[in-house]
């Protein structure tokens, strides 16, 4: 058995970023308002951060969940009037997600909930070391998004 001060710098350095993922996945879901999910709000997020119209197939692969995960989100999402599914010119049988102002207007209203967490864990924490720490981990996110399974 390997006890957690002998095990590998990476199993470690992942095993952080899990607990870290969770405490702020727990965080902002306490936060999200109109019983909003952490998927659909990812599902906001991508839409606003890539714009343009998406395949639910696109979206899934795009965010790594099942078809019938992101079906159900889409639904809700529709149901509530963030987004707008509609048939593909090119593709009867196809659909294409499209973000609704509302939709963009429930992001951005998640994000500003979070905010004042945020703002506070700024003040507690240094930001030079979310600023030195960043460049990494946008090149560990590449990585780890070009070797995909």
């Amino acid at each position: 058995m390997i006890r957690n001060s002998q095990a590998p710098l990476l199993f470690n350095f992942f095993t952080e970023i899990g607990i870290i993922e969770q405490l702020a996945r727990t965080r902002f879901e306490s936060v999200m308002p109109d019983e909003i999910k952490l998927s659909q709000f990812t599902v906001l997020n991508h839409l606003v951060r890539l714009d343009g119209k998406w395949s639910p197939v696109r979206l899934a692969k795009a965010l790594q969940v099942t078809k019938a995960a992101i079906t159900n989100n889409l639904q809700r999402l529709e149901s509530r009037g963030l987004v707008i599914i509609e048939a593909d010119p090119d593709d009867g049988r196809a659909k294409l997600v499209i973000l609704t102002a509302a939709g963009r207007e429930v992001r951005e209203q998640c994000i500003s909930n979070i905010e004042p967490f945020l703002v506070d864990m700024e003040r507690k924490l240094n930001q030079q070391e979310f600023l030195n720490a960043l460049p990494f981990l946008q090149e560990l996110r590449k990585y780890m998004d070009s070797h995909r399974n």
